[in-house]
């Protein structure tokens, strides 16, 4: 019989999912993904027939015999609203390691990749008053390009997650803690998963692109606006303090 996938990192963009999928990588009891965004649950092509052919998902693994664990790393399931639902339907077991990172600087960081990557010409300011006019053309899905603000709304995405799952099949990590205590967070992490702990690793810091330009006065208020409620709803949800999510960065492009 094959093996299901026990866990996922399914969240969120632009906050450090790529290392932590490195750091699983090197667990022995783990066996993660033959790459990283497999993509499976969010690919609406996989489900167009009642009975979904997993054998496609599971292709995308190769476990070993001491295998404890099977996972991958997608951070677009927290955001895709079919995705948990999917998932559910495949493994109502299935654990989920979320990172929060402060939506603000998730949006911006979004953005830089994907001006990197010439997804994007717009500049921050026109992409991000223009995203809702935007996005209508991925309608009724989301947008997987243009979304810098609507993916920083964690709540409702969290919300539609426990649906489906328990709160206690997810573990959920500040980005600041898993950058300045990764250590800390990985022990944690394998705690959650139930694996032998492991010694320290080396940090790691991959996929850090470097900024063509600091976001600006005007972006960050217009953001804060945004995001203020959202930030107080997630503060009640989770108990966290993110009142320096809101708070204004050293310095500003001019």
């Amino acid at each position: 019989m094959q093996r299901k996938v026990n866990f996922l990192v399914a969240g969120t963009q632009k906050a450090a999912t790529s290392a932590l999928d490195s750091y699983l990588r090197l667990h022995p009891e783990i066996c993660m993904a033959n790459w990283k965004e497999v993509h499976f649950f969010d690919n609406e092509k996989n489900f167009i027939e009642a009975s979904v052919n997993y054998s496609i998902y599971h292709s995308a693994f190769s476990p070993l015999p001491d295998t404890r664990l099977l996972g991958e790393t997608t951070p677009i399931y927290m955001y895709w609203k079919t995705a948990p639902k999917r998932i559910w339907q495949y493994n109502p077991e299935m654990k989920f390691i979320i990172i929060l990172r402060n939506p603000i600087e998730r949006a911006y960081s979004h953005w830089n990749m994907e001006r990197s990557k010439k997804a994007e010409t717009l500049m921050f300011w026109d992409a991000i008053t223009q995203e809702k006019k935007r996005c209508q053309e991925s309608s009724p899905y989301q947008h997987r390009v243009y979304s810098y603000i609507d993916r920083g709304f964690y709540s409702d995405q969290l919300r539609n997650l426990w649906e489906y799952f328990p709160k206690k099949s997810t573990l959920i990590v500040r980005y600041e803690n898993l950058r300045d205590k990764c250590q800390k967070v990985l022990d944690q992490i394998f705690v959650f998963l139930d694996v032998t702990k492991m010694p320290p690793f080396r940090e790691k810091y991959i996929f850090s692109l470097p900024y063509e330009k600091t976001i600006t006065a005007q972006e960050h208020a217009f953001l804060v606006n945004i995001f203020n409620d959202e930030v107080s709803k997630l503060e009640t949800m989770l108990n966290w303090d993110c009142s320096n999510w809101l708070r204004k960065p050293e310095r500003f492009n001019r």
